[in-house]
Protein backbone atom coordinates (compact mmCIF):
# COMPACT_ATOMS: atom_id res chain seq x y z
CA UNK A 1 0.00 0.00 0.00
CA UNK A 2 1.44 3.57 -0.83
CA UNK A 3 -0.26 5.55 2.04
CA UNK A 4 1.19 8.62 -0.08
CA UNK A 5 -2.16 7.97 -2.05
CA UNK A 6 -4.29 8.06 0.99
CA UNK A 7 -3.37 11.50 2.53
CA UNK A 8 -2.89 14.63 1.26
CA UNK A 9 0.12 16.20 2.53
CA UNK A 10 0.91 18.70 5.93
CA UNK A 11 0.37 22.59 4.77
CA UNK A 12 0.36 24.36 7.80
CA UNK A 13 2.69 27.35 8.24
CA UNK A 14 5.07 27.65 10.90
CA UNK A 15 3.51 29.13 14.32
CA UNK A 16 3.64 32.42 14.56
CA UNK A 17 4.55 32.72 18.19
CA UNK A 18 7.02 29.90 19.99
CA UNK A 19 7.89 30.51 23.41
CA UNK A 20 10.83 27.58 23.04
CA UNK A 21 13.79 27.76 20.97
CA UNK A 22 13.28 26.35 17.33
CA UNK A 23 14.98 23.13 17.94
CA UNK A 24 13.66 22.88 20.88
CA UNK A 25 10.36 22.75 19.20
CA UNK A 26 7.55 19.11 19.08
CA UNK A 27 7.32 19.62 15.24
CA UNK A 28 11.68 20.05 14.83
CA UNK A 29 11.21 16.26 16.53
CA UNK A 30 9.25 14.37 14.01
CA UNK A 31 9.03 13.38 10.16
CA UNK A 32 6.72 15.59 8.62
CA UNK A 33 4.72 14.44 5.00
CA UNK A 34 5.08 17.61 3.01
CA UNK A 35 5.01 17.87 -1.04
CA UNK A 36 8.95 17.43 -0.71
CA UNK A 37 9.30 14.82 2.30
CA UNK A 38 6.91 12.05 1.02
CA UNK A 39 6.09 9.38 3.46
CA UNK A 40 8.12 5.78 3.18
CA UNK A 41 9.69 3.52 5.39
CA UNK A 42 6.48 3.09 7.85
CA UNK A 43 7.71 0.45 9.77
CA UNK A 44 10.33 2.35 10.77
CA UNK A 45 8.09 4.42 12.91
CA UNK A 46 5.79 4.08 16.35
CA UNK A 47 3.18 6.81 16.11
CA UNK A 48 1.55 7.95 13.12
CA UNK A 49 -0.59 11.28 13.40
CA UNK A 50 -3.70 11.34 10.86
CA UNK A 51 -5.87 14.10 10.62
CA UNK A 52 -9.39 12.90 9.44
CA UNK A 53 -11.20 16.27 8.04
CA UNK A 54 -14.88 14.66 8.09
CA UNK A 55 -17.61 16.04 9.50
CA UNK A 56 -20.50 15.49 6.95
CA UNK A 57 -22.54 13.06 8.91
CA UNK A 58 -22.92 15.80 11.76
CA UNK A 59 -24.52 18.47 12.87
CA UNK A 60 -20.96 19.83 14.09
CA UNK A 61 -19.70 21.64 10.80
CA UNK A 62 -16.34 22.92 10.88
CA UNK A 63 -14.45 20.58 12.44
CA UNK A 64 -13.18 19.54 9.49
CA UNK A 65 -10.55 22.11 10.07
CA UNK A 66 -9.62 21.20 13.44
CA UNK A 67 -6.53 18.82 12.26
CA UNK A 68 -4.32 21.59 11.07
CA UNK A 69 -4.91 24.16 13.38
CA UNK A 70 -4.49 21.48 16.39
CA UNK A 71 -0.89 21.00 14.63
CA UNK A 72 -0.54 24.76 14.94
CA UNK A 73 -0.53 24.44 18.73
CA UNK A 74 1.30 20.85 19.03
CA UNK A 75 4.22 21.43 16.68
CA UNK A 76 4.97 24.32 19.07
CA UNK A 77 5.07 22.17 22.12
CA UNK A 78 8.31 20.78 23.85
CA UNK A 79 10.29 18.16 22.15
CA UNK A 80 10.66 14.79 23.70
CA UNK A 81 13.86 14.16 25.14
CA UNK A 82 13.48 10.37 24.58
CA UNK A 83 14.35 9.02 21.14
CA UNK A 84 10.64 7.65 19.62
CA UNK A 85 10.23 7.96 15.68
CA UNK A 86 6.98 9.62 14.69
CA UNK A 87 5.17 10.47 11.62
CA UNK A 88 3.04 13.21 10.65
CA UNK A 89 1.08 11.11 7.99
CA UNK A 90 -1.44 14.40 7.01
CA UNK A 91 -4.70 14.66 6.28
CA UNK A 92 -6.87 11.74 4.92
CA UNK A 93 -8.30 12.51 1.83
CA UNK A 94 -11.99 12.73 1.40
CA UNK A 95 -14.24 10.82 -0.48
CA UNK A 96 -17.06 11.34 -2.34
CA UNK A 97 -19.25 10.60 0.93
CA UNK A 98 -18.47 10.35 4.20
CA UNK A 99 -18.38 6.23 3.95
CA UNK A 100 -15.88 6.62 1.81
CA UNK A 101 -13.80 8.29 4.74
CA UNK A 102 -14.59 4.83 6.93
CA UNK A 103 -13.51 3.36 3.95
CA UNK A 104 -10.14 5.31 4.10
CA UNK A 105 -9.67 5.07 7.63
CA UNK A 106 -10.06 0.73 7.86
CA UNK A 107 -7.32 0.90 4.93
CA UNK A 108 -4.85 3.00 6.40
CA UNK A 109 -5.37 1.97 10.10
CA UNK A 110 -5.15 -1.60 9.26
CA UNK A 111 -1.76 -0.70 7.23
CA UNK A 112 -0.38 0.97 9.77
CA UNK A 113 -1.81 -2.01 12.45
CA UNK A 114 -0.06 -4.50 10.41
CA UNK A 115 3.53 -2.35 10.84
CA UNK A 116 3.09 -1.91 14.19
CA UNK A 117 2.22 2.06 14.43
CA UNK A 118 0.15 3.29 16.87
CA UNK A 119 -2.20 6.08 14.76
CA UNK A 120 -3.01 9.34 16.55
CA UNK A 121 -6.05 10.80 14.51
CA UNK A 122 -7.28 13.96 14.79
CA UNK A 123 -11.24 14.90 13.84
CA UNK A 124 -13.30 15.38 12.50
CA UNK A 125 -16.34 14.11 14.23
CA UNK A 126 -16.40 10.87 16.19
CA UNK A 127 -18.51 8.88 13.79
CA UNK A 128 -15.02 8.58 11.86
CA UNK A 129 -14.74 6.14 15.44
CA UNK A 130 -16.67 3.38 12.85
CA UNK A 131 -13.79 3.56 10.35
CA UNK A 132 -10.93 2.70 12.81
CA UNK A 133 -13.74 -0.07 14.38
CA UNK A 134 -13.99 -1.82 10.93
CA UNK A 135 -9.93 -1.85 10.55
CA UNK A 136 -10.00 -3.88 13.77
CA UNK A 137 -12.98 -6.17 12.07
CA UNK A 138 -10.90 -6.34 8.91
CA UNK A 139 -8.16 -7.96 10.75
CA UNK A 140 -10.93 -10.15 12.45
CA UNK A 141 -9.22 -8.94 16.09
CA UNK A 142 -11.70 -9.11 19.43
CA UNK A 143 -10.77 -6.12 21.30
CA UNK A 144 -11.98 -3.57 23.97
CA UNK A 145 -13.20 -0.07 23.21
CA UNK A 146 -13.46 2.78 25.56
CA UNK A 147 -14.90 6.53 24.65
CA UNK A 148 -15.01 9.87 26.63
CA UNK A 149 -18.25 11.50 26.08
CA UNK A 150 -20.93 13.26 28.08
CA UNK A 151 -23.44 11.54 25.87
CA UNK A 152 -24.01 7.80 24.80
CA UNK A 153 -24.27 7.76 21.05
CA UNK A 154 -26.98 5.49 20.76
CA UNK A 155 -29.75 7.30 19.10
CA UNK A 156 -32.16 5.26 17.10
CA UNK A 157 -30.72 4.81 13.57
CA UNK A 158 -31.19 7.04 10.29
CA UNK A 159 -30.41 5.47 7.31
CA UNK A 160 -26.79 6.94 7.28
CA UNK A 161 -24.48 6.38 10.20
CA UNK A 162 -24.46 9.72 12.40
CA UNK A 163 -21.98 11.28 14.74
CA UNK A 164 -25.10 10.65 17.60
CA UNK A 165 -25.26 6.82 16.55
CA UNK A 166 -22.38 5.54 15.68
CA UNK A 167 -22.00 3.31 18.73
CA UNK A 168 -25.85 1.38 18.13
CA UNK A 169 -24.23 0.45 14.72
CA UNK A 170 -21.29 -0.40 15.97
CA UNK A 171 -22.91 -2.73 18.69
CA UNK A 172 -25.67 -3.56 16.33
CA UNK A 173 -23.05 -5.45 14.05
CA UNK A 174 -19.66 -5.67 15.50
CA UNK A 175 -20.02 -7.12 18.89
CA UNK A 176 -18.70 -10.79 17.41
CA UNK A 177 -15.33 -8.21 17.65
CA UNK A 178 -15.88 -6.48 20.55
CA UNK A 179 -14.89 -8.05 23.73
CA UNK A 180 -15.78 -5.05 26.13
CA UNK A 181 -17.03 -1.17 25.52
CA UNK A 182 -17.05 1.19 27.86
CA UNK A 183 -17.93 5.26 28.35
CA UNK A 184 -16.30 7.19 30.45
CA UNK A 185 -17.82 10.46 32.04
CA UNK A 186 -21.52 10.32 30.67
CA UNK A 187 -23.39 13.43 32.49
CA UNK A 188 -27.16 11.90 33.90
CA UNK A 189 -28.98 14.87 32.56
CA UNK A 190 -27.85 13.96 28.94
CA UNK A 191 -28.62 10.44 28.99
CA UNK A 192 -31.43 8.01 28.93
CA UNK A 193 -31.88 5.01 31.19
CA UNK A 194 -32.97 2.83 28.73
CA UNK A 195 -29.43 3.27 26.61
CA UNK A 196 -28.15 2.46 30.31
CA UNK A 197 -29.83 -0.69 30.21
CA UNK A 198 -29.20 -1.61 26.57
CA UNK A 199 -25.50 -1.74 27.74
CA UNK A 200 -26.06 -3.44 31.02
CA UNK A 201 -27.72 -6.37 29.22
CA UNK A 202 -24.25 -6.35 26.91
CA UNK A 203 -22.37 -6.66 30.07
CA UNK A 204 -20.63 -3.27 29.12
CA UNK A 205 -20.68 -0.52 30.68
CA UNK A 206 -20.75 3.90 31.21
CA UNK A 207 -19.00 5.65 34.29
CA UNK A 208 -21.00 8.75 35.24
CA UNK A 209 -18.97 12.04 35.00
CA UNK A 210 -18.81 12.52 38.89
CA UNK A 211 -18.05 8.92 39.34
CA UNK A 212 -14.54 9.25 37.62
CA UNK A 213 -14.25 13.52 38.67
CA UNK A 214 -14.28 12.06 41.91
CA UNK A 215 -11.23 9.99 41.63
CA UNK A 216 -9.52 10.20 38.52
CA UNK A 217 -7.32 6.96 39.16
CA UNK A 218 -11.01 4.60 38.83
CA UNK A 219 -10.22 5.13 34.89
CA UNK A 220 -7.12 3.97 34.49
CA UNK A 221 -7.87 0.01 34.81
CA UNK A 222 -10.75 0.84 32.27
CA UNK A 223 -8.60 2.63 29.62
CA UNK A 224 -5.06 0.26 30.79
CA UNK A 225 -7.30 -2.84 29.20
CA UNK A 226 -8.85 -0.86 26.10
CA UNK A 227 -7.21 -1.63 22.49
CA UNK A 228 -8.94 1.91 20.86
CA UNK A 229 -9.74 5.18 23.00
CA UNK A 230 -12.02 7.92 21.64
CA UNK A 231 -12.28 11.26 23.62
CA UNK A 232 -15.12 13.13 21.99
CA UNK A 233 -14.16 16.69 22.99
CA UNK A 234 -18.05 17.24 24.18
CA UNK A 235 -16.90 15.31 27.82
CA UNK A 236 -14.76 18.42 28.67
CA UNK A 237 -16.52 21.34 30.14
CA UNK A 238 -16.99 24.76 28.39
CA UNK A 239 -14.74 27.20 30.30
CA UNK A 240 -11.69 24.46 29.42
CA UNK A 241 -13.04 23.51 25.96
CA UNK A 242 -15.55 26.06 24.40
CA UNK A 243 -14.74 25.34 20.76
CA UNK A 244 -17.65 22.90 20.00
CA UNK A 245 -21.19 22.93 18.52
CA UNK A 246 -23.04 22.00 21.74
CA UNK A 247 -20.97 23.05 24.76
CA UNK A 248 -22.01 22.38 28.40
CA UNK A 249 -21.23 24.03 31.00
CA UNK A 250 -20.38 20.61 33.19
CA UNK A 251 -17.90 18.40 32.11
CA UNK A 252 -14.36 17.26 32.67
CA UNK A 253 -11.60 19.92 33.35
CA UNK A 254 -8.70 20.38 31.15
CA UNK A 255 -6.29 18.80 32.90
CA UNK A 256 -8.43 15.26 33.57
CA UNK A 257 -8.49 14.72 29.79
CA UNK A 258 -4.55 15.31 29.79
CA UNK A 259 -4.62 12.72 32.52
CA UNK A 260 -6.80 10.47 30.72
CA UNK A 261 -5.07 10.96 27.35
CA UNK A 262 -1.81 9.96 29.41
CA UNK A 263 -3.58 7.06 30.71
CA UNK A 264 -4.27 6.17 26.95
CA UNK A 265 -0.68 6.58 26.36
CA UNK A 266 0.50 4.43 28.96
CA UNK A 267 -1.88 0.65 28.38
CA UNK A 268 -0.24 -2.08 27.15
CA UNK A 269 -2.49 -2.88 24.95
CA UNK A 270 -3.88 0.06 23.07
CA UNK A 271 -3.32 0.28 19.52
CA UNK A 272 -5.31 3.75 18.36
CA UNK A 273 -6.48 7.19 19.84
CA UNK A 274 -8.54 9.42 18.49
CA UNK A 275 -9.51 13.29 19.40
CA UNK A 276 -12.74 14.47 18.13
CA UNK A 277 -15.65 17.27 17.95
CA UNK A 278 -13.46 20.19 17.81
CA UNK A 279 -14.87 22.65 16.45
CA UNK A 280 -12.31 25.85 15.70
CA UNK A 281 -15.14 28.20 14.21
CA UNK A 282 -16.45 28.46 18.27
CA UNK A 283 -13.23 28.56 19.63
CA UNK A 284 -12.44 32.17 21.03
CA UNK A 285 -8.52 32.01 21.62
CA UNK A 286 -7.64 29.04 20.13
CA UNK A 287 -8.51 27.21 23.54
CA UNK A 288 -9.57 24.10 22.30
CA UNK A 289 -7.62 23.42 19.74
CA UNK A 290 -4.27 23.82 22.04
CA UNK A 291 -6.30 21.63 24.69
CA UNK A 292 -6.30 19.17 21.90
CA UNK A 293 -2.67 19.49 21.03
CA UNK A 294 -1.75 19.11 24.87
CA UNK A 295 -3.88 16.06 25.19
CA UNK A 296 -1.63 14.59 22.34
CA UNK A 297 1.48 16.03 24.20
CA UNK A 298 0.66 13.98 27.56
CA UNK A 299 -0.28 10.96 25.38
CA UNK A 300 3.08 10.74 23.62
CA UNK A 301 4.21 11.99 26.96
CA UNK A 302 2.78 8.25 29.03
CA UNK A 303 3.47 6.49 25.54
CA UNK A 304 7.21 7.11 26.37
CA UNK A 305 6.68 5.83 30.22
CA UNK A 306 4.60 2.52 29.72
CA UNK A 307 5.93 -0.34 31.19
CA UNK A 308 4.63 -3.92 29.31
CA UNK A 309 3.73 -6.14 32.39
CA UNK A 310 1.33 -9.32 33.20
CA UNK A 311 1.30 -11.20 36.50
CA UNK A 312 3.28 -14.31 35.43
CA UNK A 313 4.05 -15.83 38.64
CA UNK A 314 7.73 -13.74 39.17
CA UNK A 315 8.71 -12.22 42.18
CA UNK A 316 7.95 -8.94 40.76
CA UNK A 317 4.11 -9.79 41.30
CA UNK A 318 2.42 -11.00 44.55
CA UNK A 319 -0.50 -12.75 44.56
CA UNK A 320 -3.49 -11.95 47.15
CA UNK A 321 -6.49 -14.68 47.28
CA UNK A 322 -9.65 -13.62 48.96
CA UNK A 323 -12.40 -16.30 50.22
CA UNK A 324 -15.94 -14.98 48.85
CA UNK A 325 -18.25 -17.51 50.31
CA UNK A 326 -21.40 -15.95 48.26
CA UNK A 327 -19.43 -17.13 45.08
CA UNK A 328 -18.17 -20.42 46.00
CA UNK A 329 -15.15 -20.10 44.98
CA UNK A 330 -11.79 -17.49 46.03
CA UNK A 331 -11.26 -13.94 44.05
CA UNK A 332 -7.33 -13.93 43.20
CA UNK A 333 -5.90 -10.43 42.88
CA UNK A 334 -1.99 -9.44 41.09
CA UNK A 335 0.02 -6.65 42.19
CA UNK A 336 2.84 -5.20 40.78
CA UNK A 337 5.91 -4.32 42.75
CA UNK A 338 7.17 -2.23 40.28
CA UNK A 339 4.55 0.56 39.04
CA UNK A 340 1.48 -0.72 42.19
CA UNK A 341 -0.87 -1.94 39.12
CA UNK A 342 -3.68 -4.20 40.28
CA UNK A 343 -5.17 -7.52 38.23
CA UNK A 344 -8.16 -9.06 38.87
CA UNK A 345 -8.61 -13.08 38.00
CA UNK A 346 -11.80 -14.12 36.22
CA UNK A 347 -12.53 -18.17 35.89
CA UNK A 348 -13.25 -19.48 33.10
CA UNK A 349 -15.73 -22.83 32.87
CA UNK A 350 -13.94 -23.59 29.74
CA UNK A 351 -10.53 -22.33 29.36
CA UNK A 352 -7.77 -20.82 31.60
CA UNK A 353 -8.35 -17.87 33.68
CA UNK A 354 -8.65 -14.41 32.34
CA UNK A 355 -6.94 -11.83 33.64
CA UNK A 356 -8.29 -8.01 33.84
CA UNK A 357 -6.75 -4.63 34.86
CA UNK A 358 -8.48 -3.72 38.54
CA UNK A 359 -7.83 -1.17 41.21
CA UNK A 360 -7.26 -1.36 44.64
CA UNK A 361 -10.12 -0.45 45.39
CA UNK A 362 -11.91 -3.43 43.84
CA UNK A 363 -9.55 -5.59 46.36
CA UNK A 364 -10.84 -3.49 49.24
CA UNK A 365 -14.47 -3.88 48.34
CA UNK A 366 -13.43 -7.66 47.95
CA UNK A 367 -12.05 -7.90 51.42
CA UNK A 368 -15.46 -6.67 52.99
CA UNK A 369 -16.97 -10.01 51.50
CA UNK A 370 -18.51 -7.47 48.44
CA UNK A 371 -18.11 -9.03 44.75
CA UNK A 372 -16.89 -6.29 42.38
CA UNK A 373 -19.00 -4.87 39.47
CA UNK A 374 -16.08 -5.07 37.67
CA UNK A 375 -15.84 -8.96 38.18
CA UNK A 376 -19.26 -9.95 37.65
CA UNK A 377 -19.43 -8.48 34.28
CA UNK A 378 -16.15 -9.89 32.84
CA UNK A 379 -17.40 -13.28 34.34
CA UNK A 380 -20.71 -12.99 32.62
CA UNK A 381 -18.97 -11.87 29.30
CA UNK A 382 -15.82 -15.08 29.39
CA UNK A 383 -18.59 -17.89 30.65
Amino acid sequence: MNLNDFFDPVGIEKPEISFLRPNMEFGHNIYVHTPDNPIQNIADYRLALMGVPEDRNSGNKGCASAPDQIRQNLFKLHKFKKSLKIIDLGNLKQGSKPEDTYFGLRETVSYLFSNNVVPVIIGGTQDISYGVILAYEYLKKVISFVTVDAKLDLKSMKEEIHSENYIKEILKNKTRFLFNYTNIGHQACFTDQNDLELLKNLYFDSYRLGQVRNNIKTAEPIIRDADFVSIDFNAIKQADSPGNFQPSPNGFYGEEICQLSRYSGMSDQLSAFLLSEINPSFDPGDQTSHLAAQAIWYFIDGFLQKKSEKPDGSENFTKFVVNLDSVGHNLVFYKSEQTNRWWLEIPSVRNKPHLISCAYEDYLQAGNQEIPDRWWRAYQKVN
